[in-house]
């Protein structure tokens, strides 16, 4: 049996007072699911794992119905193999991911497909921003700080819950950590 390794990405974790989760109970919980060398990054839900070949939808439900059972916890996850997240990575046209790593975000939606849900917004005017959209994610540059970011507001309202956002500095360490 082919082995994989995904990394999954859980949205609007520990933020603020709502939908606490430990990093050590979310361990466990990915570990009880049969994954093995499960790590996780951050307090933010950035979990590494390796597994059977999967759909990684199939891989998220079963992550999100284990958090709402044992954990209490509703939260979308959005989980991609470490090939598909280096080749994001990868593909990441925006300049400035070295200097100022936390100003460009990658936009993970659930299903790969909905990145054509971002293509709308490419025909807007966002400057000082910017915006570029890849087959796995969308690419924002943020110069003001991702609070005062009107785009990534926009993205964020694109595909509400089905789309999760890691600043550059996160994507290259998930990057690191999971092989990719």
């Amino acid at each position: 049996m082919t082995h994989v390794t995904y990394v999954a990405l859980l949205r609007g974790i520990n933020v603020g007072r709502a939908k606490r989760v430990a990093m050590a109970d979310l361990r466990a919980l990915v570990s009880a699911l049969g994954y093995r060398d499960v790590r996780t990054l951050l307090n933010s839900g950035n979990v590494i794992f390796a597994g059977p070949r999967a759909q990684p939808s199939s891989v998220a439900a079963a992550i999100e119905a284990a958090l709402t059972l044992q954990l209490g916890v509703a939260a979308k996850v959005i989980v991609l193999t470490a090939s598909e997240l280096a080749a994001a990575a990868a593909a990441n046209p925006l300049p400035g991911a070295e200097t100022n790593p936390s100003r460009i975000l990658l936009a993970f939606p659930a299903n790969p497909k909905d990145t054509g849900q971002f293509r709308p917004l490419l025909t807007e005017e966002w400057s000082p921003e910017a915006l570029a959209v890849g087959p796995r994610a969308a690419y924002l540059w943020c110069p003001d700080g991702v609070i005062a970011s009107r785009i990534a507001a926009a993205v964020g309202r694109a595909l509400a819950d089905s789309v999760t956002m890691r600043n550059w500095a996160t994507v290259a360490k998930l990057v690191e950590l999971s092989g990719g």
